[in-house]
C-alpha cells in the first residue's frame, strides 16, 4: 500500500528517521481538506517513540477538525539535519521523514493533560511554567495523536 523509497542509496534507516523526528520542532501535517481540498500546515509536535505515535494541539474548531473529521488520513513531514560537504559547499545534504497514519481528536480528560503536558515539556524551559500555562489555558486545547502507519527517511544532496 504504501510505496517505498524508489532510490535506495538516498534512504535513511529507522533510527535516524526516529532521531529527526525527536529533535525537530515543527513539520507539516496535510489532510483531506474541505471539498477534497488539499490542507497543510505546520505544527509543533512531540513524537513519542515508546507507542509510535505524534501528538500536537490545536483549536477545538476550523479547519483542522472538520478536515480530520472527514478523513482521519494524514502526512505528517519533517526536515531538516542539513549538513555541507566542503568538496561541494554550494549544494547542502538534508535529512527528511515521512509518515503515513491516521489522526484522532483526544477526548478531554487526563490522556489529552498527560500529553498536552508531555509536548508543552518539548517547547516550555521549566515544568513549573507548563503546570502553570496548562492551568490557565488547558481546557481550552484540544490535542491531536497520529498513530502510525507508514515511515520512511531519506537524505538529499540539493543539486
Amino acid at each position: 500500500m504504501f510505496k517505498p523509497i524508489r532510490i535506495k542509496i538516498n534512504e535513511i534507516d529507522h533510527s535516524a528517521a526516529e532521531a529527526l523526528l525527536q529533535s525537530n520542532r515543527r513539520g507539516i501535517i496535510a489532510m483531506n481538506g474541505v471539498e477534497g481540498y488539499p490542507y497543510a500546515i505546520p505544527i509543533n509536535y512531540f513524537y513519542d517513540c515508546d507507542n509510535k505515535k505524534i501528538y500536537f494541539h490545536g483549536a477545538k474548531a476550523g479547519h483542522k477538525v472538520e478536515s480530520l473529521k472527514t478523513s482521519d488520513k494524514v502526512c505528517f513531514t519533517v526536515y531538516g539535519n542539513e549538513r555541507i560537504d566542503e568538496s561541494e559547499s554550494w549544494a547542502p545534504y538534508v535529512q527528511s521523514v515521512v509518515v503515513f497514519g491516521r489522526c484522532r481528536l483526544l477526548e478531554a480528560g487526563s490522556e489529552s493533560i498527560d500529553r498536552l503536558k508531555e509536548f508543552a515539556m518539548k517547547y516550555y524551559p521549566s515544568e513549573q511554567l507548563v503546570d502553570k500555562n496548562i492551568a490557565h489555558a488547558g481546557r481550552a486545547v484540544q490535542m491531536f495523536e497520529i498513530t502510525i502507519e507508514h515511515m520512511s527517511g531519506k537524505q538529499v544532496q540539493e543539486k
